[in-house]
């Protein structure tokens, strides 16, 4: 499943989509970005409430396909931007951190 398919299947919103159509395999859930780092793995949907533009690096680090910002959180300014340049999706759901994997769970049949 692309990135875009998944966003769709979610009903997510897309904030920055420059590679729509990276495969989306698994994905994984956290917050603490150095713990993220050695644990996330590629091609891996991210789902996480930060916001700070540390999440492009991490994503481009561990490349991922896309980071879903859960709880309706909003990037911080100049995020997005630099997302665009470094080639990061970026999701953003109303679901919580559980309720988005549960979901993306079910669209990829990984439950």
């Amino acid at each position: 499943m692309t990135v875009r398919e998944l966003s769709k299947a979610l009903g997510c919103e897309e904030l920055k989509l420059p590679e729509p159509d990276r495969e989306v395999e698994g994905c994984y859930c956290g917050d603490l970005l150095s713990w993220v780092m050695g644990r996330a793995q590629a091609s891996q949907a991210w789902i996480t409430i930060m916001s700070n533009i540390n999440i492009v690096a991490v994503a481009t680090l561990c490349d991922v396909s896309c980071i879903i910002l859960s709880e309706n959180v909003m990037p911080d300014d100049g995020v997005l931007d630099v997302a665009e340049a470094k080639g990061v999706n970026i999701l953003r759901t109303a679901d919580t951190t559980f309720g988005a994997a549960a979901a993306l769970a079910r669209v990829t049949g990984n439950e």
